[in-house]
């Protein structure tokens, strides 16, 4: 068969994730120290698992609502408030999602018809772009600089809005640079969409993982945005819940009812036993939370200190596990530096344009890992630049 004729052309130009291209390339490797992929090295807190295993018990594994359990949504909506100071209605404005992955999805399918432009600051997450394309929708990229600290300035988001413009994706705390959008930032940013159409899909998944003295702000939260935003977190980062796959997304109601009717053909409901889990991992994992956070804030300080003492420029990342050095002084392209670091060192990172174009001269290296885990790989990286004359 001619599959190159029969397969979906819009799939095909897709490229595979770089992320998993550098994971599956460690696994064929012995003694490979992996800094490469965005997983938590924490189990899942026992009092979430305790939970799933007496609803297993009693045998709670039926369908629930489309939307999720209604106990579910209302502690998502209590959490939203209590963190970020927005209120929804957990009967209308909330979806319990297959992952935050999914609550993208539905997020771009729901708002985008063919053509529309969805502005997307980069370096970012993989899946952004893709979705947006998936969907007929015509990704525009926004280059974010280190000189600005990996964030969104209103400068850049003027200069790229057109009349086609139907949303922006704002990632922040971001993967893979770690940059954060304070207050300040976003209500920069926010004056720039009042008196727009343009919707904002705010994907916080490491909202927890924030460090320093402000808290994590959502743009949600200014005056005047709570209207146009569909905000986006999950489980699998701060609850250390990513084989769950359980995710939630919140907006207005108009658009979740057609956010709804995509998940109803595509996924029906999320897993139940996950559901219910998440229930005490909302009301009962605060200090679980807490000290997940500490223990990734005194990697993040060993880790940028180690990449600045091998005399790699490394911006201070503010929120989420990874950092996001530059290694343009080596004269080697991102995939070279990681191919070489891998077959010499047995070190696996993440080139940085696998997060975009403007990724290139970056590396992506992940600190959710222990301690012994990052010194050895530490090690090694700093004999691969000693033999590259660094």
């Amino acid at each position: 068969m001619d599959y190159e004729n029969i397969l979906s052309k819009k799939v095909q130009s897709l490229q595979f994730s770089g992320i998993r291209k550098f994971f599956d390339i460690a696994t064929s490797y012995d003694d490979v120290i992996s800094l490469s992929v965005g997983e938590p090295d924490f189990k899942t807190p026992w009092e979430i698992r305790k939970e799933a295993i007496r609803v297993l018990e009693k045998g709670k594994t039926t369908y629930t609502a489309n939307s999720g359990l209604a106990a579910l949504r209302e502690a998502v909506s209590d959490y939203l408030n209590s963190t970020v100071g927005v209120r929804y209605d957990p009967l209308h404005e909330v979806i319990v999602t297959v992952g935050g992955s999914e609550a993208i999805d539905l997020a771009v399918r729901a708002v985008v018809d063919n053509g529309d432009e969805v502005l997307i600051p980069q370096p970012s997450f993989v899946c952004y772009s893709p979705i947006v394309s998936l969907a007929s929708g015509t990704p525009v990229i926004i280059e974010t600089k280190a000189e600005d600290n990996f964030k969104l300035t209103p400068e850049a988001l003027k200069a790229h809005i057109t009349p086609k413009t139907k949303a922006l994706v704002l990632p922040y705390p971001n993967n893979p640079t770690g940059a954060v959008m304070r207050k300040d930032d976003l209500e920069k940013i926010a004056r720039v969409l009042k008196g727009t159409d343009i919707l904002v899909i705010t994907d916080e998944i490491y909202s927890e993982l924030t460090y320093g003295d402000a808290p994590h702000c959502s743009i949600a939260s200014l005056d005047g945005m709570r209207e146009r935003t569909i905000l986006i977190n999950g489980f699998s980062k701060a609850f250390s819940m990513t084989g769950w796959r359980l995710g939630i997304v919140a907006a207005p109601a108009p658009i979740i009812s057609q956010m709804l009717k995509i998940h109803q053909y595509a996924i029906m409901c999320s897993p139940t036993v996950s559901q219910y889990a998440a229930v005490t991992a909302l009301t009962s994992c605060k200090k679980d939370v807490e000290y997940m956070r500490n223990e990734y804030n005194m990697r993040r300080r060993l880790i940028v200190n180690g990449f600045n003492e091998m005399g790699l420029d490394c911006f201070e990342p503010q929120g989420a596990f990874y950092i996001f050095p530059s290694i343009k002084k080596t004269g080697l392209s991102s995939k070279e530096f990681c191919e070489r670091l891998i077959e010499a060192h047995r070190v696996a990172v993440v080139p940085g344009d696998a997060f975009g174009d403007c990724g290139e001269g970056y590396i992506r290296v992940s600190y959710a890992y222990s301690l012994s885990h990052i010194n050895t790989a530490l090690e090694r990286i700093k004999l691969f630049l000693k033999e590259l004359g660094v």
